[in-house]
C-alpha cells in the first residue's frame, strides 16, 4: 500500500509545482522540509510517512503540507541567491504555505473532485462504493483527536493553545518537566475531551520540544489565519481558482503566489510581506468565515 500511496503522491506534488528535478522526497517518521543551503533554493528535500491503515489522506495531506514548504522557498527569486535574503521570510507566512496548500486546497470539494478517481483507481478494493462526496466528509470531519499533526482543521487550533499554554507555564509559570505528562493530559481533557494513553501520543509526539523550538507552536495557527486572508485576496484576482482546482490546473494559483509571496524572500519584514499579499495585517475574520462556510457546506452534503 505504501508504494501506491508513493505512486499518488508524486502525482500530487508534481501537479502542486514541486518539480522532481528541484525537490527529493523520502520517508520518516517526521515529515518535514528542508533545502541543501550551499545550493540554494534549487535543491529542497522533503519527508513524509506512510499509513499502511489510513486512506483518509493523513499522509497525503502531511505531502502537501511540507510540498507547500518546499514550493515556496523555491519560488524565491534567483536574484537573491547567494544571500541572506534567499528564504521565506518568517514561520507564520512559511505556514501559511504549507496550511493553504494541505488545507485550503487540498481538502477542498474541488481539489477531491479532479484527484480522487486517481486514488479510487490505485485503491479498487478499498475505496471501490465510496462516493467523492462521502470521501471528501472523510478528509475533513470534525473529531477530537490525540495527534495534532492529525487533527481536523476546526479542533486543530486547540492542540496549538495546550501547546502555548503549557510552554508558558514551564517558561514562566512554575511548571516542572517532570510535571509536563500529568499536565498536558489534564489539559487535553479539558480542551478536548481527550484521554492520552501513554506520552508517546501525548506530550512526546512532537519535536519541536527535543530540539529547542520553544515558540513555534503559535506560527501554525497563525499561518492557517494567513492562509485564509492570502486566499481570499487570491480569489479576487482569479475567480476562477477553484474552478481551476477541479481541473488538476494550479498554474496560475502558483504563479500568483510566487510573483506577490514566494519571490520576495526576506526582502520585506514580515508585517510588510503579509501587507503586500494579504492587502492588510492578520486579520483572524476571514479564516473563521472559511471555517463557518465550511463547516456549513459539509452539513448540508
Amino acid at each position: 500500500m505504501a508504494a501506491t500511496q508513493r505512486q499518488r503522491k508524486r502525482s500530487c506534488r508534481s501537479s502542486l509545482r514541486a518539480r522532481s528535478g528541484s525537490a527529493r522526497v523520502r520517508s520518516g517518521s517526521t515529515p518535514r522540509c528542508t533545502r541543501c543551503l550551499s545550493i540554494g533554493t534549487r535543491d529542497i528535500r522533503l519527508t513524509t510517512r506512510y499509513a499502511e491503515d489510513d486512506l483518509s489522506g493523513t499522509s497525503l495531506f502531511s505531502t502537501m503540507h511540507e510540498a507547500g514548504h518546499g514550493v515556496y522557498e523555491h519560488g524565491v527569486s534567483a536574484t537573491l541567491e547567494g544571500t541572506p535574503l534567499a528564504s521565506g521570510c518568517s514561520s507564520i507566512l512559511h505556514e501559511s504555505q504549507s496550511r493553504l496548500w494541505e488545507n485550503v486546497i487540498g481538502r477542498s470539494l474541488p481539489f477531491w473532485r479532479w484527484f480522487y478517481p486517481r486514488v479510487q483507481a490505485a485503491f479498487p478494493e478499498t475505496l471501490t462504493g465510496v462516493s467523492l462526496e462521502r470521501f471528501h466528509r472523510a478528509v475533513n470531519v470534525t473529531r477530537p483527536s490525540l495527534i495534532r499533526v492529525d487533527a481536523d482543521e476546526t479542533t486543530y487550533g486547540l492542540h496549538i493553545i495546550l501547546r502555548f499554554e503549557l510552554e508558558q507555564a514551564l517558561l514562566f509559570g512554575g511548571l516542572d518537566t517532570s510535571d509536563l505528562p500529568e499536565a498536558w493530559n489534564t489539559r487535553m481533557r479539558d480542551l478536548l475531551g481527550v484521554d492520552v494513553p501513554d506520552d508517546a501520543r501525548g506530550c512526546l509526539q512532537d519535536v519541536h520540544w527535543a530540539g529547542g523550538m520553544f515558540g513555534y507552536f503559535p506560527t501554525y495557527q497563525l499561518g492557517n489565519v494567513v492562509a485564509a486572508q492570502i486566499w481570499e485576496r487570491l480569489l479576487l484576482d482569479l475567480p476562477g481558482a477553484y474552478d481551476q482546482i477541479e481541473r488538476g490546473q494550479f498554474d496560475e494559483i502558483h504563479a500568483w503566489l510566487r510573483d506577490r509571496l514566494y519571490a520576495l524572500g526576506r526582502k520585506f519584514t514580515p508585517a510588510e510581506t503579509i501587507a503586500r499579499v494579504a492587502g492588510g495585517p492578520i486579520d483572524p475574520e476571514p479564516y473563521l468565515a472559511y471555517l463557518r462556510d465550511k463547516s456549513a457546506a459539509l452539513t448540508r452534503a
